[in-house]
């Protein structure tokens, strides 16, 4: 399958914009997960420790494979600490300390192997370049990788990052609006999973917040995009989550959002809502992109838009007398 070019396909340095993919999967632990990327796309295997693995040096930079828990693996808190003194008995009980330490978190990973999922994230690949990454999901088939609709206990996705293609407001609004606006028709055809939507990982957005962000009046500018944003979804399980963007803008917002570490800060909207359908053949990154880009290219059609949000806005402020008329109207033109 081949990618789509977007709209926009430069970011707004001029480059080709590049898009994170990050895919949770069962059946294929770290160590030969990262065997399989080093074998597809070259680099160094390099372990971490004994869930977390890198492969460096490819073509389009690093890999990381891990048991999707922090749990099992070491707190770079405590591998970083200093002893308290520099006693020869301070040090050993220092060391004894991260020794435990990392072994536990060994012995927690060991234990919930196959309960939790591998995930791989990915370095940055140019957009036109994505049906080159799906080479990795062709390969994580053949080697025994599950996805979502394996097992009811599945609940894995597939998250795409993509560069932003401007840092202006106004384009992150229409970005937002034209998400909202395309939900529910992106749940349709990826047929989301009955796991994945009683889980809270790709909650769908509030009535009341696509309200006000749709309304035609609503022209913020970026800290009030933020305030508003955060004071409705306080929280980074949203189907786009729009915090690492924000994060990245604005890193000293006065929000204890932001000070989560599992928060990173980049110029990318993240896209939760994807299933990891890794049991359908030909499915991978670029079947998401393709997807997506129904996004993009409404937000960069500005009439059609303004028309359709305006439309969503008139359905679902009528009053409930307004809503009877209206179905009252449509069963009498199909009696």
């Amino acid at each position: 399958m081949t990618p789509l070019p977007p709209p926009e396909p430069r970011n707004p340095d001029g480059e080709i914009r590049r898009v994170g993919v990050e895919i949770e999967f069962a059946g294929l632990p770290p160590r030969d997960t990262a065997e399989l990327v080093r074998d597809l796309f070259g680099g160094e295997l390099v372990v971490v420790s004994a869930h977390r693995l890198r492969v460096q040096g490819t073509r389009w930079g690093e890999f990381v494979i891990e048991l999707d828990t922090q749990y099992a693996h070491p707190d770079a808190e405590v591998l970083d600490a200093k002893p308290r003194d520099d006693t020869e008995w301070e040090r050993q009980r220092h060391q004894m300390r991260v020794d435990f330490h990392t072994r536990t978190r060994e012995l927690i990973g060991d234990v919930v192997t196959g309960l939790v999922p591998t995930e791989i994230v990915c370095p940055p690949v140019p957009w036109d370049e994505l049906d080159e990454l799906d080479a990795l999901f062709v390969g994580l088939r053949e080697h025994g990788a599950k996805g979502t609709d394996a097992s009811l206990l599945y609940g894995f996705g597939l998250h795409l990052n993509p560069e932003v293609p401007s840092l202006e407001v106004e384009s992150l609004l229409a970005h937002l609006r034209a998400y909202l606006l395309t939900a529910e028709w992106l749940r349709e055809q990826i047929d989301v999973d009955i796991t994945r939507e009683v889980l809270p990982h790709a909650n769908p957005f509030a009535k009341p917040y696509a309200l006000k962000v749709l309304a035609p009046n609503y022209a913020p500018d970026l800290d009030t995009l933020i305030g508003d944003y955060l004071a409705d979804n306080p929280t980074r399980n949203r189907e786009l989550d729009m915090t690492p963007l924000f994060a990245y803008l604005r890193p000293n917002y006065p929000h204890e959002l932001f000070q989560n570490k599992l928060v990173k800060a980049r110029p990318t909207f993240h896209y939760r809502l994807p299933d990891a359908r890794l049991s359908e053949p030909g499915w991978g990154s670029v079947t998401e992109w393709n997807r997506w880009l129904e996004v993009e290219k409404l937000a960069a059609d500005e009439e059609t838009l303004s028309r359709r949000a305006a439309g969503y806005v008139a359905k679902h402020t009528r009053s409930p007398l307004a809503r009877m008329w209206l179905r009252m109207r449509g069963w009498v033109g199909t009696a």
